[in-house]
């Protein structure tokens, strides 16, 4: 039967081909595994003891240099003979730390700037912790964000101080907007403080594409400078994102490389235009179109809520790619919030056979309580967006918003009420609801029982248009699916045949 019901696809909308940024998975081979273990015996032990004197030396130089600081000192950038005797030797010291990790060669590319002609620095892709080592390349050491808990940590608490990082406090509901005008206030001043050092991404990739930039570094509208981070070793040990290896199997198995090959490049600086200056999403949109375009690789809406709803996904027993839905793109164009996705997805796990992450068209009747019929299938439709015969959670969501937009208004509610309401009497009774569902859908008594039952909250025997149509806001396509029947009905009636497919 031919469709009738045309609604646009919205190619903007339909399941992206990106590989999943979040998911890595190391395999090594035979002599891969020789490798590891001689390393491991023969190699690491003296890698891990050279980075542990390094270490210590820096701790001793930081504490060095802030120690007998005023408390008005400390508000202020290191300057004087603090930062001229120690500055250098500690940035040289968290060179050798590469070095003996294995990174016997960074190679850097363009030239960095500093913090007078860039105050931000914007690195991307962010795939691993290893990617702080990108601080000790720079003109300088650059500042960074730091939860205030680290700066209690033993010697890398001192470290992180030296660089007089913005403290992140996650129990003070003002933070981030203190943090915002703390990064503002050093970003104007054009040079007195040290560059401040961000990964806009906000977590960690297998750096297969550029997902959303967030906008904390470019909101001070100042000028930028791109840092794109490349390791070129063919077995990547560095990936630390959320499905894959964790951090001490990275850390281990790249220290077991004999060389760890990674290459910097300063990009020229970014000097945002007025519009950008005003906008700090167009900003930080247009410097990762830049990044991605010289990374060679393609950017997607993905953000750190994707990695939420991907652990909401494993929680309901779906995979993770369930929730992998580029959030943000959908927030924009279809105005649902976090939350109310968060509802959907235990909404569309209840419905889908566990561990399978769609939905069938006889799970979605079930869902319902009504046979597969004609008008049915012509509903399902508007959900299968690209034909599969299944739905996936990014479907279901684009779906419900082309059903539930159209018809949870009053207008089509109550075309659809007038439906079951023989005579206009304001109200429907459980004969007139069997006798509609079981003609058109070929329910039995039971399961219209059920639904009528579920309808009328108010347990009266008789369903109101109010009743009605609360039901409908949480189960629209109750609404849809009486609108599409009535429309199928209307043209094969038209035609003249089919009529005995419907009733």
């Amino acid at each position: 039967m031919k469709r009738q019901i045309a609604i646009p696809r919205q190619m903007s909308l339909i399941t992206p081909e990106i590989v999943n940024p979040f998911v890595h998975k190391i395999h090594l081979s035979f002599m891969q595994k020789i490798q590891v273990v001689f390393m491991s015996v023969f190699v690491v032990p003296i890698r891990l003891l050279m980075i542990f004197t390094c270490l210590i030396l820096a701790w001793m130089l930081a504490k060095a240099s802030l120690a007998f600081r005023s408390k008005e000192d400390q508000d202020k950038p290191i300057k004087g003979w603090r930062k001229t005797l120690f500055h250098k030797t500690i940035m040289n010291l968290g060179r050798a730390i590469c070095f003996f990790y294995g990174f016997q060669n960074v190679k850097v590319k363009g030239e960095p700037v500093g913090s007078d002609v860039a105050p931000m620095l914007v690195c991307a892709p962010h795939s691993t912790f290893m990617d702080a080592f990108v601080i000790f390349y720079c003109s300088t050491l650059p500042s960074s964000l730091s939860r205030k808990e680290n700066s209690a940590l033993p010697i890398l608490g001192s470290l992180i101080e030296y660089t007089q990082p913005l403290y992140v406090q996650r129990e003070d509901p003002n933070s981030r907007k203190n943090i915002m005008k703390e990064m503002t206030r050093r970003a104007k001043t054009m040079g007195e403080w040290p560059q401040i050092i961000i990964f806009p991404e906000g977590t960690c990739t297998n750096r297969s594409c550029l997902i959303g930039f967030k906008q904390g570094a470019f909101y001070p509208g100042v000028p930028v400078q791109p840092v794109c981070i490349r390791y070129k070793n063919s077995l990547d040990t560095y990936t630390w994102t959320w499905e894959g290896p964790g951090a001490f199997t990275c850390l281990w198995l790249s220290l077991c490389q004999f060389h760890n090959k990674l290459e910097l490049e300063f990009l020229p600086v970014y000097n945002p235009n007025e519009e950008e200056k005003q906008d700090p999403t167009l900003y930080a949109s247009n410097v990762r179109k830049k990044m991605a375009e010289n990374l060679g690789i393609p950017f997607t809406d993905h953000t750190y809520d994707d990695v939420r709803l991907m652990q909401k996904a494993a929680m309901l027993n779906l995979p993770h790619t369930a929730g992998l839905i580029e959030f943000q793109k959908l927030h924009s164009k279809l105005g649902i919030s976090f939350d109310q996705m968060n509802e959907l997805l235990d909404q569309f796990g209840a419905i889908s056979q566990k561990d399978k992450g769609s939905i069938t068209l006889g799970e979605f009747a079930a869902y319902l309580g009504v046979p597969v019929s004609p008008a049915l299938e012509e509903m399902f439709s508007l959900y299968d967006r690209n034909g599969s015969e299944t739905i996936d959670f990014r479907e279901y969501i684009i779906g419900l918003s082309l059903i539930s937009q159209p018809v949870n208004n009053d207008d089509t509610l109550k075309l659809a009420f007038q439906l079951f309401d023989n005579g206009d009497k304001g109200y429907i009774t459980q004969a007139e609801l069997t006798e509609i569902l079981s003609n058109a859908f070929g329910m039995d008594d039971l399961d219209v029982e059920k639904l009528f039952q579920d309808i009328n909250i108010n347990k009266d025997d008789k369903i109101t248009f109010d009743e009605f149509k609360k039901y409908a806001v949480t189960k629209p396509e109750y609404a849809k699916l009486f609108m599409t029947y009535q429309e199928l009905k209307k043209v094969l009636s038209t035609n003249g045949n089919g009529i005995s497919k419907l009733e």
